[in-house]
């Protein structure tokens, strides 16, 4: 099991890019089980959540070659419509193959998904939108077990204890795309990933409109063509860049950013005392001076802040100059890194689904443990402002959404390096 070394107190700087959405990236993929004909798929990010959905494509009867971060993927062979435990408890994204394989292929089985722990995500409401669809539905021994005719259009709605649901409403509008007549979600998901997987399926002869907004509507086509799509810039990575800009004092230039989908992290790090300037269509210059000003954020579904940054954005509030408080509302109990930041002489206090920042004049290098995707990346963004030596353990979190991060500090600064625990 490998682990990160991480030598702190350097500054970052010059240019460093970011690489294609794995959020975006993995629904696509699995879409691909549309069609028998060939996709190609650019910006495709090299990570082990996406080579574990490319072995469960391949259990599906697909075919994938990969080129750098390109990759053709051909579904040849439909006879198999098992999604097995195997192959599905890595990673909760695996649920993506649901509403794609009732709507080719007419029947399913489905192992419940993994994935990261960090707090209660059930898919009662990707099962509630297949059965709206016309598909029957149970559960037996760990997997959803489907089969139906032809889906059929309906209206439905996809709200949920904390909001609309992103994996939902890409398997829903997945699945609708060859229904018979019409499909109408209310209360989607508006995050930008659904609007790439949209264009991808659009691309593909589907008939969406409305992807981005809260009410999607789906017209049914009778089949599904190849195409050629480039994967949206992925905008986590992004925004992880820009707070390691931030909280080393450094002076980044980030290519390939999605700017407009960073509007509320934007302005939560300019009221810190970020400077956020952009250099072009699809750059910007991010820097800090040494002193950080607290700043109050609440987690929401897009456009709202990110649940997927609140870690990051934490650790940067740690050396700010006063108190913050974070609020979670997607995920209340992802706070899994405030104990592994406390022993870093962070001084963070939880109640409920609050955290108290008080800021600290310095972190300090120490053993610590990753516990999860965002987390792994809170805690090496703790290691590179820290003064010495920090070991964070059980990196394969970090693998599983950041393409090569240790590289791409590295070339800009940073000192982390690899080694086996």
């Amino acid at each position: 099991m490998d682990m990160f070394r991480i030598q702190g107190g350097t500054r970052l700087r010059g240019d460093i890019k970011v690489s294609g959405s794995k959020n975006a990236s993995l629904p696509i993929i699995a879409a691909c089980l549309l069609t028998n004909e060939t996709i190609t798929l650019h910006d495709v990010p090299d990570l082990a959540d996406i080579r574990h959905t490319l072995k469960l494509m391949e259990s599906l009867g697909a075919t994938v070659s990969r080129k750098g971060n390109a990759l053709k993927i051909q579904v040849k062979d439909e006879s198999n419509s098992v999604a097995e435990y195997e192959l599905v408890r890595k990673m909760r994204a695996s649920i993506c193959v649901l509403g794609p394989l009732l709507a080719k292929r007419r029947q399913c089985k489905v192992s419940m998904p993994g994935g990261c722990a960090i707090g209660d995500r059930p898919v009662d409401l990707h099962l509630k939108g297949m059965e709206d669809l016309g598909a029957k539905i149970h559960l037996k021994n760990g997997y959803v077990v489907g089969d139906c005719g032809r889906l059929q259009g309906d209206e439905l709605f996809l709200g949920g204890a904390f909001g609309s649901t992103v994996l939902g409403t890409a398997n829903v509008m997945s699945a609708a795309t060859l229904a018979s007549g019409t499909t109408v979600i209310h209360s989607a998901a508006c995050e930008p990933e659904i609007v790439d997987l949209g264009n991808f399926l659009n691309n593909m002869g589907a008939k969406i409109t409305g992807h981005g907004s809260p009410c999607v509507t789906i017209v049914g086509v009778k089949s599904l063509s190849g195409t050629t799509h480039t994967v949206m810039p992925d905008r986590i990575e992004a925004g992880t860049f820009m707070v390691a800009a931030a909280i080393t004092n450094g002076d980044l230039n980030i290519l390939n950013c999605p700017t407009s989908s960073l509007m509320a992290v934007i302005d939560r790090l300019k009221r810190i005392g970020v400077d956020i300037e952009n250099i072009g269509d699809d750059a910007v210059r991010v820097s800090a001076a040494r002193r950080l000003n607290p700043v109050d954020l609440t987690t929401q579904p897009f456009p709202g802040f990110p649940t997927d940054l609140q870690a990051q954005l934490m650790t940067l509030l740690c050396l700010a100059d006063g108190n913050s408080i974070i609020t979670e509302k997607i995920f209340p109990d992802r706070f899994m890194h405030i104990a592994e930041l406390n022993r870093m002489g962070a001084r963070l206090r939880k109640e409920g689904p609050t955290v108290i920042v008080e800021g600290v004049r310095e972190l300090y290098g120490a053993p610590i443990m990753a516990s999860d995707l965002r987390a792994s990346a809170a805690l090496i963004l703790g290691g590179m402002a820290a003064t010495g030596q920090t070991d964070v353990l059980r990196v394969y979190h970090i693998d599983r959404g950041y393409e090569h991060i240790e590289k791409k500090l590295n070339a800009v600064g940073a000192q982390i390096e690899r080694l086996s625990e």
